[in-house]
């Protein structure tokens, strides 16, 4: 029942989504607003293909909490349009691909995150002896592992590929890039963080709680990056 209802929640996002961008003619990802929502809607549509494929439930239940509480941050979120002088340029394919790609890396992120506090959670029951139904709910740890590094190293390119083509964009449209502005500098630092869990977990063949808590650090200043930098930031103005 509960696949079910998500269904329905999923349907009446795409539908809203797309009767969205035949409105404004373009994909509805520019402002703030709808950065939020495309974000919830990935997060949501990741959260039913884990529930069709890999039936974890509690790993559904910790992604559709982030996926929803996007939502609801989304409603409080601006939603003005564009200046006229700027809407051709913000509007063109490249930037549309940059933002794509960032938002995809996040839902990616977001699901490894979901996976290592999980870990996290059921490391510390299994340290205190807290044994109980829950506890079969969360998975194998080593299965909890495996899905946060998959998830990590799908969605570190994304975020790579994602910030290039910014530059590339920011060159060819404004003649500068913005390698000072704060949005930039702290997505880096999350490209950093990532790099760092990546090498310790490929080259070092480091395993367990002390990679989950890395990862889960990471997402937090992932977070940082989307809701506060955009606010001491003198590039995007919008997002």
């Amino acid at each position: 029942m509960a696949f079910w209802l998500l269904s329905i929640v999923w349907v009446l996002q795409t539908t809203f989504f797309i009767v969205r961008m035949i409105e404004l003619d373009r994909l509805p990802l520019i402002t703030p607003f709808e950065g939020l929502f495309f974000y919830a809607w990935l997060v949501v549509t990741l959260s039913l293909a884990i529930n069709w494929f890999f039936r974890v439930d509690f790993l559904v239940l910790f992604t559709n909490v982030i996926g929803f509480s996007m939502m609801a941050f989304s409603l409080f979120t601006p939603d003005g349009d564009v200046p006229d002088s700027l809407s051709a340029l913000l509007a063109s394919e490249l930037l549309i691909i940059h933002i794509s790609f960032i938002l995809l890396s996040y839902a990616a992120f977001t699901f490894s995150f979901a996976c290592q506090m999980m870990y996290a959670i059921q490391h510390q029951m299994l340290k205190r002896k807290i044994w109980g139904k829950r506890l079969l709910r969360f998975g194998a740890l080593s299965k909890l592992d495996v899905f946060s590094f998959i998830a990590i190293i799908i969605a570190w390119p994304f975020l790579l590929i994602g910030l290039i083509l910014g530059f590339i964009w920011a060159h060819s449209q404004l003649d500068f890039v913005p390698l000072l502005d704060a949005k930039v500098i702290s997505s880096l630092i999350v490209l950093l963080i990532y790099a760092v869990y990546i090498y310790q977990r490929v080259v070092k063949l480091v395993r367990g709680y002390n990679m989950a808590l890395l990862g889960i650090a990471g997402f937090l200043i992932l977070l940082i990056n989307y809701f506060l930098s955009g606010q001491y930031s003198t590039f995007h103005i919008w997002y």
